[in-house]
């Protein structure tokens, strides 16, 4: 754990977020697995949501989204 006063991590000093340096990592590791591993890696990333408006206190039809390295 930092102390007070410490220096900061550097992907903060760098000007980044812990979310954006852990999605840098995942994908430098998931590039350097060999076949057929990186293609199941790959595959296991698209992450699938849905959205939703709110109007008037209530959530209209949802939306499906699907995101991935491609996105």
């Amino acid at each position: 754990m930092a102390s007070a006063g410490g220096a900061a991590p550097f992907w903060r000093a760098a000007g980044m977020t812990y979310i954006t340096y852990s999605n840098i990592c995942a994908n430098l590791v998931r590039n350097c697995l060999k076949e057929p591993f990186k293609a199941e890696a790959i595959s296991r990333e698209k992450v699938h949501f849905s959205l939703s408006k709110w109007v008037d206190g209530k959530p209209e039809k949802p939306t499906v989204r699907s995101e991935g390295a491609d996105h």
